[in-house]
Protein backbone atom coordinates (compact mmCIF):
# COMPACT_ATOMS: atom_id res chain seq x y z
CA UNK A 1 0.00 0.00 0.00
CA UNK A 2 1.27 3.42 -0.89
CA UNK A 3 1.12 6.39 1.46
CA UNK A 4 -1.26 8.26 -0.85
CA UNK A 5 -2.95 10.03 2.03
CA UNK A 6 0.22 12.05 2.73
CA UNK A 7 -0.31 13.94 -0.54
CA UNK A 8 -4.10 14.15 -0.37
CA UNK A 9 -4.74 17.37 1.55
CA UNK A 10 -8.52 17.10 1.16
CA UNK A 11 -8.49 13.59 2.66
CA UNK A 12 -6.27 14.62 5.56
CA UNK A 13 -8.30 17.74 6.29
CA UNK A 14 -11.58 15.78 6.37
CA UNK A 15 -10.08 13.01 8.49
CA UNK A 16 -8.55 15.28 11.09
CA UNK A 17 -11.64 17.53 11.25
CA UNK A 18 -13.66 14.49 12.38
CA UNK A 19 -11.12 12.28 14.18
CA UNK A 20 -9.58 14.93 16.43
CA UNK A 21 -12.87 16.28 17.90
CA UNK A 22 -14.16 12.71 18.45
CA UNK A 23 -10.91 11.74 20.17
CA UNK A 24 -11.04 14.85 22.36
CA UNK A 25 -14.69 14.20 23.24
CA UNK A 26 -13.87 10.62 24.28
CA UNK A 27 -10.91 11.85 26.30
CA UNK A 28 -13.16 14.34 28.09
CA UNK A 29 -15.70 11.61 28.86
CA UNK A 30 -12.97 9.31 30.23
CA UNK A 31 -11.67 12.13 32.39
CA UNK A 32 -15.16 12.76 33.78
CA UNK A 33 -15.50 9.11 34.79
CA UNK A 34 -12.15 9.27 36.54
CA UNK A 35 -13.08 12.45 38.45
CA UNK A 36 -16.40 10.91 39.52
CA UNK A 37 -14.62 7.85 40.85
CA UNK A 38 -12.06 9.91 42.75
CA UNK A 39 -14.81 11.98 44.46
CA UNK A 40 -16.99 9.00 45.35
CA UNK A 41 -14.00 6.99 46.60
CA UNK A 42 -13.80 9.28 49.64
CA UNK A 43 -17.22 7.98 50.73
CA UNK A 44 -15.98 4.43 51.22
CA UNK A 45 -15.93 1.01 49.53
CA UNK A 46 -19.71 0.52 49.67
CA UNK A 47 -20.29 3.80 47.83
CA UNK A 48 -17.74 2.92 45.14
CA UNK A 49 -19.29 -0.52 44.62
CA UNK A 50 -22.85 0.85 44.62
CA UNK A 51 -22.23 3.60 42.06
CA UNK A 52 -20.07 1.31 39.92
CA UNK A 53 -22.73 -1.39 39.77
CA UNK A 54 -25.58 1.08 39.31
CA UNK A 55 -23.75 2.53 36.33
CA UNK A 56 -23.63 -0.93 34.74
CA UNK A 57 -27.33 -0.35 33.97
CA UNK A 58 -26.40 2.89 32.20
CA UNK A 59 -23.45 1.20 30.45
CA UNK A 60 -25.68 -1.44 28.88
CA UNK A 61 -28.29 1.17 27.95
CA UNK A 62 -25.80 3.59 26.38
CA UNK A 63 -24.08 0.83 24.37
CA UNK A 64 -27.42 -0.22 22.83
CA UNK A 65 -28.19 3.45 22.22
CA UNK A 66 -24.79 3.74 20.53
CA UNK A 67 -25.84 0.88 18.26
CA UNK A 68 -29.00 2.76 17.25
CA UNK A 69 -27.09 5.96 16.51
CA UNK A 70 -24.17 4.19 14.89
CA UNK A 71 -26.67 2.67 12.48
CA UNK A 72 -28.20 6.11 11.94
CA UNK A 73 -24.78 7.56 11.10
CA UNK A 74 -24.52 5.14 8.15
CA UNK A 75 -27.66 6.64 6.60
CA UNK A 76 -26.82 10.22 7.51
CA UNK A 77 -23.31 9.88 6.03
CA UNK A 78 -24.68 8.58 2.73
CA UNK A 79 -27.47 11.16 2.59
CA UNK A 80 -24.88 13.82 3.43
CA UNK A 81 -22.84 12.63 0.45
CA UNK A 82 -25.89 13.41 -1.72
CA UNK A 83 -26.68 16.56 0.30
CA UNK A 84 -30.17 15.15 0.87
CA UNK A 85 -31.15 17.30 3.86
CA UNK A 86 -34.76 16.19 3.93
CA UNK A 87 -33.95 12.54 4.61
CA UNK A 88 -31.15 13.42 7.04
CA UNK A 89 -33.81 15.05 9.23
CA UNK A 90 -35.99 11.93 8.99
CA UNK A 91 -33.10 9.71 10.10
CA UNK A 92 -32.41 12.04 13.02
CA UNK A 93 -36.09 11.84 13.95
CA UNK A 94 -35.97 8.04 13.87
CA UNK A 95 -32.82 7.99 16.01
CA UNK A 96 -34.47 10.31 18.56
CA UNK A 97 -37.63 8.15 18.58
CA UNK A 98 -35.86 4.81 19.08
CA UNK A 99 -33.28 6.14 21.53
CA UNK A 100 -35.99 7.97 23.45
CA UNK A 101 -38.18 4.85 23.70
CA UNK A 102 -35.18 2.83 24.87
CA UNK A 103 -34.43 5.55 27.42
CA UNK A 104 -38.04 5.49 28.62
CA UNK A 105 -37.90 1.72 29.22
CA UNK A 106 -34.66 1.96 31.19
CA UNK A 107 -35.97 4.99 33.12
CA UNK A 108 -39.11 3.12 34.21
CA UNK A 109 -37.07 0.08 35.29
CA UNK A 110 -34.42 2.09 37.14
CA UNK A 111 -36.82 4.57 38.77
CA UNK A 112 -39.53 2.17 39.93
CA UNK A 113 -37.49 -1.02 40.43
CA UNK A 114 -33.97 0.07 41.46
CA UNK A 115 -33.71 -2.51 44.27
CA UNK A 116 -34.56 -5.32 41.86
CA UNK A 117 -31.92 -4.22 39.35
CA UNK A 118 -29.25 -3.83 42.03
CA UNK A 119 -30.20 -7.23 43.45
CA UNK A 120 -29.39 -8.82 40.09
CA UNK A 121 -25.85 -7.48 40.37
CA UNK A 122 -24.99 -8.01 44.03
CA UNK A 123 -26.44 -9.47 47.25
CA UNK A 124 -24.88 -7.04 49.75
CA UNK A 125 -27.80 -5.12 51.45
CA UNK A 126 -25.76 -1.97 52.09
CA UNK A 127 -24.58 -1.76 48.49
CA UNK A 128 -28.11 -2.42 47.21
CA UNK A 129 -29.53 0.34 49.42
CA UNK A 130 -26.96 2.96 48.39
CA UNK A 131 -27.02 1.93 44.73
CA UNK A 132 -30.81 2.00 44.57
CA UNK A 133 -30.94 5.60 45.81
CA UNK A 134 -28.33 6.63 43.22
CA UNK A 135 -29.98 4.68 40.40
CA UNK A 136 -33.45 6.12 41.04
CA UNK A 137 -32.21 9.71 40.72
CA UNK A 138 -29.73 9.22 37.86
CA UNK A 139 -32.39 7.42 35.79
CA UNK A 140 -34.02 10.84 35.27
CA UNK A 141 -31.14 11.66 32.91
CA UNK A 142 -31.55 8.63 30.61
CA UNK A 143 -34.04 10.04 28.09
CA UNK A 144 -32.32 13.42 27.70
CA UNK A 145 -28.99 11.63 27.33
CA UNK A 146 -30.45 9.56 24.49
CA UNK A 147 -31.73 12.63 22.62
CA UNK A 148 -28.47 14.50 23.17
CA UNK A 149 -26.52 11.48 21.91
CA UNK A 150 -28.63 11.33 18.72
CA UNK A 151 -27.91 14.99 17.96
CA UNK A 152 -24.22 14.59 18.80
CA UNK A 153 -23.76 11.72 16.33
CA UNK A 154 -25.71 13.57 13.63
CA UNK A 155 -23.63 16.72 14.14
CA UNK A 156 -20.37 14.81 13.79
CA UNK A 157 -21.61 13.03 10.67
CA UNK A 158 -22.62 16.30 8.98
CA UNK A 159 -19.28 18.01 9.60
CA UNK A 160 -20.06 19.81 12.88
CA UNK A 161 -17.86 17.74 15.19
CA UNK A 162 -16.66 20.84 17.05
CA UNK A 163 -20.11 21.42 18.60
CA UNK A 164 -20.30 18.09 20.51
CA UNK A 165 -16.76 18.73 21.81
CA UNK A 166 -17.71 22.15 23.19
CA UNK A 167 -20.93 20.76 24.66
CA UNK A 168 -18.97 17.93 26.32
CA UNK A 169 -16.63 20.43 27.94
CA UNK A 170 -19.59 22.41 29.31
CA UNK A 171 -21.19 19.17 30.55
CA UNK A 172 -18.02 17.95 32.26
CA UNK A 173 -17.40 21.25 34.06
CA UNK A 174 -21.04 21.37 35.17
CA UNK A 175 -20.92 17.77 36.39
CA UNK A 176 -17.68 18.28 38.31
CA UNK A 177 -18.99 21.45 39.98
CA UNK A 178 -22.34 20.01 41.08
CA UNK A 179 -20.81 16.68 42.08
CA UNK A 180 -18.36 18.46 44.36
CA UNK A 181 -21.03 20.82 45.71
CA UNK A 182 -23.73 18.20 46.31
CA UNK A 183 -21.58 15.28 47.46
CA UNK A 184 -19.71 17.30 50.08
CA UNK A 185 -22.18 20.13 50.76
CA UNK A 186 -20.09 23.02 49.40
CA UNK A 187 -21.08 26.56 48.31
CA UNK A 188 -24.26 26.47 50.42
CA UNK A 189 -25.61 23.26 48.84
CA UNK A 190 -26.83 20.39 51.04
CA UNK A 191 -24.46 17.46 51.67
CA UNK A 192 -26.10 14.55 49.84
CA UNK A 193 -23.29 12.02 49.35
CA UNK A 194 -23.90 9.48 46.59
CA UNK A 195 -27.35 10.93 45.80
CA UNK A 196 -25.62 14.28 45.23
CA UNK A 197 -23.44 12.65 42.58
CA UNK A 198 -26.59 11.40 40.85
CA UNK A 199 -28.17 14.88 40.86
CA UNK A 200 -24.91 16.34 39.52
CA UNK A 201 -25.15 13.96 36.54
CA UNK A 202 -28.83 14.79 35.94
CA UNK A 203 -28.18 18.55 35.94
CA UNK A 204 -25.22 18.16 33.58
CA UNK A 205 -27.21 16.00 31.15
CA UNK A 206 -30.13 18.43 30.95
CA UNK A 207 -27.74 21.34 30.36
CA UNK A 208 -25.93 19.27 27.72
CA UNK A 209 -29.13 18.76 25.74
CA UNK A 210 -30.15 22.40 26.14
CA UNK A 211 -26.83 23.72 24.82
CA UNK A 212 -26.87 21.22 21.95
CA UNK A 213 -30.38 22.24 20.84
CA UNK A 214 -29.38 25.91 21.14
CA UNK A 215 -26.40 25.44 18.80
CA UNK A 216 -28.41 23.39 16.31
CA UNK A 217 -31.25 25.90 15.92
CA UNK A 218 -29.22 29.09 16.25
CA UNK A 219 -26.92 27.85 13.50
CA UNK A 220 -29.92 26.96 11.30
CA UNK A 221 -27.97 24.08 9.80
CA UNK A 222 -29.20 20.85 8.24
CA UNK A 223 -30.34 19.47 11.62
CA UNK A 224 -32.49 22.49 12.52
CA UNK A 225 -35.66 20.60 11.66
CA UNK A 226 -39.27 21.24 12.55
CA UNK A 227 -41.29 18.64 14.45
CA UNK A 228 -42.96 17.59 11.19
CA UNK A 229 -39.65 17.23 9.35
CA UNK A 230 -38.21 15.03 12.09
CA UNK A 231 -41.14 12.67 12.40
CA UNK A 232 -42.56 12.52 8.86
CA UNK A 233 -41.00 9.13 8.04
CA UNK A 234 -43.32 6.39 6.74
CA UNK A 235 -43.34 2.59 7.15
CA UNK A 236 -41.19 2.04 4.07
CA UNK A 237 -38.50 4.43 5.33
CA UNK A 238 -38.65 2.88 8.81
CA UNK A 239 -38.32 -0.64 7.38
CA UNK A 240 -35.27 0.30 5.28
CA UNK A 241 -33.69 1.91 8.33
CA UNK A 242 -34.31 -1.10 10.59
CA UNK A 243 -32.98 -3.65 8.06
CA UNK A 244 -29.61 -1.91 8.11
CA UNK A 245 -29.57 -0.82 11.76
CA UNK A 246 -30.74 -3.89 13.69
CA UNK A 247 -27.48 -5.85 13.16
CA UNK A 248 -25.54 -2.91 14.63
CA UNK A 249 -27.84 -2.75 17.67
CA UNK A 250 -27.55 -6.52 18.29
CA UNK A 251 -23.82 -6.31 17.71
CA UNK A 252 -23.34 -3.66 20.40
CA UNK A 253 -25.68 -5.39 22.87
CA UNK A 254 -24.02 -8.80 22.65
CA UNK A 255 -20.52 -7.32 22.43
CA UNK A 256 -21.06 -5.45 25.70
CA UNK A 257 -22.40 -8.64 27.27
CA UNK A 258 -19.24 -10.40 26.10
CA UNK A 259 -17.11 -7.79 27.88
CA UNK A 260 -19.10 -8.50 31.05
CA UNK A 261 -18.31 -12.22 30.65
CA UNK A 262 -14.59 -11.44 30.43
CA UNK A 263 -14.88 -9.50 33.69
CA UNK A 264 -16.63 -12.44 35.34
CA UNK A 265 -13.86 -14.79 34.19
CA UNK A 266 -11.11 -12.52 35.54
CA UNK A 267 -13.04 -12.06 38.80
CA UNK A 268 -12.86 -15.82 39.41
CA UNK A 269 -9.08 -15.42 39.73
CA UNK A 270 -9.44 -13.19 42.77
CA UNK A 271 -9.27 -9.51 43.74
CA UNK A 272 -5.65 -9.06 42.62
CA UNK A 273 -6.34 -10.23 39.06
CA UNK A 274 -9.57 -8.22 38.85
CA UNK A 275 -7.85 -5.06 40.07
CA UNK A 276 -4.93 -5.54 37.68
CA UNK A 277 -7.21 -5.88 34.66
CA UNK A 278 -9.16 -2.79 35.76
CA UNK A 279 -5.97 -0.72 36.11
CA UNK A 280 -4.60 -1.87 32.75
CA UNK A 281 -7.93 -1.21 31.04
CA UNK A 282 -8.06 2.31 32.51
CA UNK A 283 -4.60 3.03 31.09
CA UNK A 284 -5.43 1.57 27.68
CA UNK A 285 -8.59 3.69 27.44
CA UNK A 286 -6.28 6.69 27.15
CA UNK A 287 -4.82 5.18 23.98
CA UNK A 288 -8.19 4.04 22.61
CA UNK A 289 -9.47 7.60 22.12
CA UNK A 290 -7.35 7.70 18.94
CA UNK A 291 -8.93 4.45 17.75
CA UNK A 292 -12.45 5.81 18.22
CA UNK A 293 -11.65 9.07 16.47
CA UNK A 294 -10.17 7.31 13.44
CA UNK A 295 -13.00 4.76 13.19
CA UNK A 296 -15.66 7.51 13.33
CA UNK A 297 -13.88 9.50 10.62
CA UNK A 298 -13.71 6.38 8.46
CA UNK A 299 -17.43 5.62 8.90
CA UNK A 300 -18.45 9.14 7.90
CA UNK A 301 -16.03 9.66 4.99
CA UNK A 302 -16.51 6.21 3.43
CA UNK A 303 -20.29 6.45 3.83
CA UNK A 304 -20.38 9.89 2.23
CA UNK A 305 -18.44 8.63 -0.80
CA UNK A 306 -20.82 5.70 -1.27
CA UNK A 307 -23.83 8.01 -0.93
CA UNK A 308 -22.36 10.27 -3.61
CA UNK A 309 -21.99 7.27 -5.95
CA UNK A 310 -18.17 7.35 -5.81
CA UNK A 311 -17.64 3.71 -4.89
CA UNK A 312 -14.06 3.39 -6.13
CA UNK A 313 -13.05 6.40 -4.05
CA UNK A 314 -14.85 4.86 -1.06
CA UNK A 315 -12.74 1.72 -1.46
CA UNK A 316 -9.58 3.80 -1.83
CA UNK A 317 -10.48 5.73 1.33
CA UNK A 318 -11.02 2.44 3.18
CA UNK A 319 -7.57 1.13 2.25
CA UNK A 320 -5.92 4.40 3.24
CA UNK A 321 -7.69 4.39 6.61
CA UNK A 322 -6.52 0.83 7.28
CA UNK A 323 -2.95 1.85 6.48
CA UNK A 324 -3.17 4.84 8.83
CA UNK A 325 -4.70 2.63 11.54
CA UNK A 326 -1.83 0.16 11.19
CA UNK A 327 0.80 2.90 11.49
CA UNK A 328 -0.91 4.43 14.53
CA UNK A 329 -1.31 0.95 16.00
CA UNK A 330 2.41 0.26 15.77
CA UNK A 331 3.35 3.59 17.36
CA UNK A 332 0.77 3.53 20.15
CA UNK A 333 1.22 -0.18 20.83
CA UNK A 334 4.99 0.12 21.22
CA UNK A 335 4.52 3.19 23.41
CA UNK A 336 2.14 1.26 25.66
CA UNK A 337 4.39 -1.81 25.86
CA UNK A 338 7.58 0.12 26.56
CA UNK A 339 6.22 2.59 29.14
CA UNK A 340 4.11 0.61 31.65
CA UNK A 341 6.12 1.86 34.62
CA UNK A 342 5.56 5.44 33.50
CA UNK A 343 1.79 5.11 32.98
CA UNK A 344 1.35 3.18 36.24
CA UNK A 345 2.72 6.19 38.13
CA UNK A 346 -0.87 7.50 37.90
CA UNK A 347 -1.77 4.88 40.51
CA UNK A 348 0.42 5.68 43.50
CA UNK A 349 -0.86 3.16 46.09
CA UNK A 350 -1.07 -0.08 44.14
CA UNK A 351 -0.43 -3.35 45.92
CA UNK A 352 2.89 -4.87 44.64
CA UNK A 353 1.09 -7.92 43.23
CA UNK A 354 -1.47 -5.76 41.42
CA UNK A 355 1.27 -3.48 40.10
CA UNK A 356 3.31 -6.35 38.64
CA UNK A 357 0.27 -8.02 37.04
CA UNK A 358 -0.86 -4.66 35.60
CA UNK A 359 2.60 -4.06 34.14
CA UNK A 360 2.60 -7.44 32.37
CA UNK A 361 -0.95 -6.96 31.07
CA UNK A 362 -0.05 -3.55 29.64
CA UNK A 363 2.92 -5.03 27.81
CA UNK A 364 0.73 -7.75 26.25
CA UNK A 365 -2.07 -5.31 25.39
CA UNK A 366 0.50 -3.05 23.76
CA UNK A 367 1.71 -5.79 21.45
CA UNK A 368 -1.86 -6.64 20.45
CA UNK A 369 -2.87 -2.99 20.07
CA UNK A 370 -1.94 -2.88 16.37
CA UNK A 371 -4.51 -5.62 15.60
CA UNK A 372 -7.12 -3.94 17.82
CA UNK A 373 -6.60 -0.62 16.01
CA UNK A 374 -6.86 -2.32 12.61
CA UNK A 375 -10.05 -4.19 13.57
CA UNK A 376 -11.81 -1.16 15.00
CA UNK A 377 -11.20 0.77 11.78
CA UNK A 378 -12.09 -2.21 9.58
CA UNK A 379 -15.30 -3.22 11.35
CA UNK A 380 -16.71 0.02 12.78
CA UNK A 381 -15.21 2.28 10.11
CA UNK A 382 -15.16 0.41 6.79
CA UNK A 383 -17.73 -2.40 7.02
CA UNK A 384 -20.36 -0.41 8.93
CA UNK A 385 -19.63 2.75 6.99
CA UNK A 386 -20.13 0.76 3.80
CA UNK A 387 -23.49 -0.59 4.97
CA UNK A 388 -22.24 -4.18 5.50
CA UNK A 389 -23.73 -4.31 9.00
CA UNK A 390 -24.92 -7.94 9.00
CA UNK A 391 -21.45 -9.28 8.15
CA UNK A 392 -19.72 -7.11 10.75
CA UNK A 393 -22.23 -8.28 13.38
CA UNK A 394 -21.59 -11.96 12.63
CA UNK A 395 -17.83 -11.42 12.64
CA UNK A 396 -17.80 -9.71 16.03
CA UNK A 397 -20.22 -12.09 17.72
CA UNK A 398 -18.46 -15.23 16.46
CA UNK A 399 -15.07 -13.86 17.54
CA UNK A 400 -16.23 -12.88 21.04
CA UNK A 401 -18.62 -15.72 21.90
CA UNK A 402 -17.01 -18.69 20.12
CA UNK A 403 -13.37 -17.75 20.66
CA UNK A 404 -12.74 -15.04 23.27
CA UNK A 405 -15.21 -16.02 26.01
CA UNK A 406 -14.51 -19.81 25.91
CA UNK A 407 -10.73 -19.19 25.94
CA UNK A 408 -11.08 -16.88 28.95
CA UNK A 409 -13.01 -19.42 31.04
CA UNK A 410 -10.87 -22.40 29.95
CA UNK A 411 -7.69 -20.45 30.77
CA UNK A 412 -9.02 -19.48 34.19
CA UNK A 413 -10.97 -22.55 35.32
CA UNK A 414 -9.19 -25.44 33.57
CA UNK A 415 -5.54 -24.43 33.18
CA UNK A 416 -5.53 -21.83 35.99
CA UNK A 417 -3.17 -19.58 34.05
CA UNK A 418 -1.89 -16.19 35.31
CA UNK A 419 -4.18 -13.30 34.43
CA UNK A 420 -1.75 -11.69 31.97
CA UNK A 421 -1.50 -14.97 30.00
CA UNK A 422 -5.31 -15.25 29.86
CA UNK A 423 -5.54 -11.65 28.60
CA UNK A 424 -3.03 -12.51 25.89
CA UNK A 425 -4.94 -15.63 24.85
CA UNK A 426 -8.23 -13.73 24.74
CA UNK A 427 -6.58 -11.36 22.26
CA UNK A 428 -6.54 -14.24 19.75
CA UNK A 429 -10.09 -13.19 18.90
CA UNK A 430 -8.61 -10.00 17.42
CA UNK A 431 -6.38 -12.03 15.08
CA UNK A 432 -9.39 -14.01 13.89
CA UNK A 433 -11.32 -10.80 13.20
CA UNK A 434 -8.46 -9.31 11.18
CA UNK A 435 -7.92 -12.48 9.13
CA UNK A 436 -11.60 -12.44 8.06
CA UNK A 437 -12.22 -8.69 7.81
CA UNK A 438 -9.35 -7.84 5.46
CA UNK A 439 -10.32 -10.30 2.67
CA UNK A 440 -13.91 -9.07 2.96
CA UNK A 441 -12.75 -5.48 2.46
CA UNK A 442 -10.53 -6.42 -0.48
CA UNK A 443 -13.50 -8.17 -2.12
CA UNK A 444 -15.49 -4.90 -2.18
CA UNK A 445 -18.66 -6.85 -1.29
CA UNK A 446 -19.12 -4.52 1.70
CA UNK A 447 -19.90 -1.49 -0.51
CA UNK A 448 -23.66 -1.08 -0.23
CA UNK A 449 -25.71 2.00 -0.93
CA UNK A 450 -28.36 1.71 1.81
CA UNK A 451 -30.30 4.78 0.68
CA UNK A 452 -31.33 3.44 -2.72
Amino acid sequence: MRLKFLKDKKFLKSMFSIAIPVAIQNLITSSLNMVDTVMISSLGKSAIAAVGLANQVFFFYIVVSFGINSGSSIFIAQYWGKRDKKNIKKVLGLAITLSGLLGLIFTILAFFFPEFLMGLLIQDPDVILIGSKYLKVVSLSYIVTAISFAYSVALRTTGKANIPVFVSIVSVLTNVFFNYALIFGKFGFPQMGVVGAAWGTVIARFLELGVTILFVYMGRGVLAASFKELFSYDKSFFRRYIITTWPVILNEAFWSLGQVMYSIAYAKMGEEATAAVQVATTVQNMFLVVVKGLANACTIMVGAKIGAGEEEEAYDYAIQFLLIATLFGVFLGLTQSLTPRLTLMLFSDLDPGVYEASRKILIILGFTFIVRMFNSTAIVGVLRGGGDTAFSMKLELVSVWLIGVPIAFIGVLVFKLPVYIVVGLVSLEELVKASIAYPRIKSKKWIRNVIE
